[in-house]
This record gives C-alpha cells, structure tokens and sequence, in this order.
C-alpha cells in the first residue's frame, strides 16, 4: 500500500454533480486492480478528519505503455466531496491505496454482465477493458477473459448518467434505464435487465436495495453473481471495524470486513437483511 501526497492533473465535469478527478501516482497506477479503491482525504486540514473511498475508474498510460496516474469518479453528496470539488489540476490530494481485494475470478464466459445504479458504475471502466483484454492492471499483460461485456446502468433521471461515452469507446454494449423515463428505459435497471432474459456471471454494484434484487434475480437464473459494497468506511485498512458486511459461512452467520475482505463478495453468501 502506497500512502502519498498526489498532484491533480485533470479535473473535469461528467455529469450533473459527477466529476472525475485524475491523479498522478505512478506506484499506485502500476499496482491497483479493478475492484480495489483508494482512500482520498484533503490536505492540510481536519475538516473532514477522515478519508473517503473512490473505487478506481481507471489508469492512465503514458506515451510508453506506462500506468503513471489514476482516475476515480465520484457524487458530490457531503462534506468531503462538497469540498473534493473545488480543488483544482496542479493542486495536492492525500491518497492511499491500493485497498480492498479485486473483482472475483469468473473464469472464461461468453459474456459478463456489470450492472450498475447510481454511481455504482465507477469500478466498471477498467474493469471491462481487463475483461476484454484490452487492458493489463497490476503488472499483469492484457488477457481477454470473455468475448462481450455489457452494462446495464441505472440513473434517477438523464442528467446523472455519467462516463456512458467511456464505457461505449472501450466497446462495451451498454443498456440504459432511468426512473423517469429521461434516458433509457423507464423503470429500474434491474427490471430491464430481466426483460432481456437469462445472463450471467452477473457483476453489481450501487445501492443496496438493487444489489438485493440483483441477487434475487441470479439465484432466480442459478448463475453467479458478485457484488461490490458501496459500505461507509473510515479508516480504509480494517482497523476500525465500521465498515462490516453479515455473510453466511459453514459454521453460521459471520462478519466480514468490507475494506480488507472485499469491496467484492459473492452474492450468495450476504445476508440481505
């Protein structure tokens, strides 16, 4: 794990309230996978005391084939993020990472589903180019994992759907739903995903709500399903315990630690409550 102070090179509007911030860490682009996150705080103040979680978008290559920066989207919705949106390029973010374990292994399938609500997009980006082997990450060379990545996203109204663009260039079939009908198909995404008929492995991530239903719907289909926990965190690191998910094991329910034992658990082993 990589704890550094960082320079923004890019900071730029995707959406409405959507921003994505790219930062330079060269060590951190050369060792993050998809489904790990980073810990962003600002610097030189206490308020807020405590970092947040940004899921990795993506990295940034340079004119070598080099990772050198990273690049995470996110909501503005508090305190930190409020205040995340007023920095500007060539000013400093404190970051630590990389954290969390990647996306599970789903062996070699024809096609793999990422469904997504809200802003649960954000680890798919980098994660679809490893999948289409467009993209190595941590050091590993590109490998095609399956032959066709779709999305199906979710967003309250047009003007929230954002990185739709980047994840159409990096080739993925993209399905869009939205509550009022704005963009997409009016309903929720996981209404329209079902619409379309059996999939799988499946790959969520955003409210819990939808993760539920995601899991209702793969158990539904008997196929593998995982999600990514968008779980409040405080330290980052497991020390805190704050961030824990109840999961089902042989011996009755346990406790898991979202920031060390995921972000990505398998779905048939939450307990959705």
């Amino acid at each position: 794990m990589f704890h550094r102070t960082a320079r923004v090179l890019e900071h730029v509007k995707l959406a409405e309230r959507t921003f994505r911030v790219r930062l330079h860490c060269p060590e951190l682009a050369a060792t993050i996978r998809p489904g790990q996150f980073v810990m962003l705080r600002l610097p030189n103040t206490t308020d807020p005391l405590l970092g947040r979680p940004f899921a990795l978008y993506d990295t940034v290559l340079d004119g070598s084939g080099a990772p050198v920066a990273v690049d995470v989207v996110y909501l503005v919705v508090g305190k930190m993020t409020g205040r995340l949106v007023e920095v500007r390029a060539g000013e400093d973010l404190q970051v630590w990472g990389p954290l969390g374990k990647p996306f599970l292994d789903v062996g070699a399938p024809d096609r793999v589903t990422l469904v997504a609500g809200g802003i649960g997009q954000t680890p798919f980006l980098a994660y679809a180019r490893e999948l289409l082997g467009t993209r190595g990450f941590g050091g590993d060379a590109p490998r095609a994992r399956t032959k066709k990545v779709s999305l199906y996203y979710g967003v309250r109204c047009a003007d929230l759907a954002a990185g739709v663009d980047d994840f159409r260039a990096a080739g993925v079939d993209v399905n869009l739903a939205s509550d009022d009908g704005s963009i997409g198909t009016k309903g929720f995404v996981t209404q329209l995903l079902e619409s379309h008929g059996v999939t799988g492995p499946l790959v969520g991530c955003g409210p819990e709500p939808m993760l539920h239903a995601l899991a209702k719907l793969a158990a539904k289909w008997n196929v593998p399903c995982q999600v990514s926990l968008e779980t409040p965190m405080a330290c980052g690191v497991g020390i805190c315990f704050s961030c824990v998910a109840k999961v089902k094991t042989p011996e009755g329910d346990d406790y898991k630690r979202v920031c060390v034992d995921g972000p990505c658990f398998d779905a048939a082993k939450l307990v959705w409550e």
